[in-house]
């Protein structure tokens, strides 16, 4: 009996130390980010987002938020300007969550705030509040010009 409990406490020991994460601080995007969902993998889904005459693409990342997400489109849109950094708008049901502090954002990120928020950054942000990762545009030049100082709005679509 002794063995089998000594056993398990190895074994949850071995586990627990492979499955705690790292942070990585680097500027730009990595192919993998993890998180309790595991690995978050961008997918292959690709979404067009269209503000005014300009035209930008997404990758979705492969997660239940993004997933219900994506089941939602397309969608038109009125977002809100907030901070001189991002636009945000407040979804009519809430997507299911898995936050993690918001660290280094980068212009283009599509993010989820609390569980019914979708949060469109034009500019760079180091910040702590936490969000649930969506997906990113693949180039954002142009972004912070096309959505303008104010209200917007922003079209979303499957590419």
């Amino acid at each position: 009996m002794m063995k089998i409990k000594t056993l398990i406490v190895v074994l949850t020991l071995f586990t627990f130390s492979f499955g705690t994460a790292s942070c990585n601080k680097d500027d730009d995007k990595t192919p993998t980010e993890n998180n309790v969902y595991g690995n978050i993998n961008p997918s292959t889904t690709k979404m067009k987002i269209t503000i005014g005459t300009a035209v930008f693409t997404a990758t979705l990342y492969d997660n239940p938020s993004a997933n219900v997400f994506k089941a939602s489109l397309p969608l038109s849109i009125n977002m809100t300007e907030l901070n001189g950094n991002e636009k945000y708008y407040d979804l009519p049901n809430p997507l299911p969550t898995n936050a993690s502090a918001g660290g280094d954002l980068k212009v283009g990120d599509l993010m989820l705030y609390g569980n019914n928020v979708l949060v469109l950054f034009y500019k760079n942000l180091n910040t702590t509040y936490n969000y649930t990762k969506l997906g990113y545009l693949d180039n954002p030049n142009g972004l912070a010009s096309a959505l303008g100082a104010g209200n917007i709005t922003v079209k979303f679509e499957i590419n």
